[in-house]
């Protein structure tokens, strides 16, 4: 079964993610088993965000397998105390996929998105982008100097 169809709502961090609305491409096989239904696939989408040094968008292709059983309402799955990550609730009638998607994308997702790996962000002085200037740079006097800086610039005057 292959389907495209749009993104759920939360599909990703604050950081990046995939925008609701966006196009999902899902691409899964449904098994039949004595436990329920197992569902395998993948998924692909683009994910937007921010780089986390220079706040440039980020966009970033994840394509990731997607695995779960669905398992019935009614049967036994080992420890009740002990859940399993893969194991998702089945109705008899639905197979609902989106907490499978969400956790498949979820994880592909970086923790710190760059918009380049040698992204040398932003001037922590005065916000200036340190790619288009990289000669960048503030003279900064130790705050335990600035009296003598101040008598300096008095005689001076």
């Amino acid at each position: 079964m292959s389907e495209v169809f749009p993104a759920p709502a939360v599909l990703g961090t604050d950081v990046i993610g995939v925008p609701q609305g966006e196009e999902l491409s899902l691409d899964v096989s449904l098994e039949s088993l004595s436990e329920g239904i197992w569902v395998s696939g993948t998924v692909s989408a683009e994910a937007v965000g921010e780089c986390g040094r220079c706040l440039d968008e980020v966009r970033q292709h994840v394509d990731t397998r997607v695995q779960g059983l669905f398992a019935f309402n009614d049967s036994q799955m080992g420890d009740e105390d002990e859940e399993s990550e893969d194991v998702f609730e089945f109705d008899g009638e639905t197979v609902d996929l989106e907490e499978v998607v969400r956790d498949a994308v979820v994880t592909q997702l970086p923790f710190t998105p760059l918009c380049r790996p040698d992204c040398p962000g932003l001037c922590d002085q005065c916000g200036a982008r340190l790619a288009e200037d990289p000669d960048h740079a503030h003279d900064v006097i130790d705050p335990r100097w600035s009296a003598l800086q101040s008598l300096s610039e008095e005689k001076e005057s």
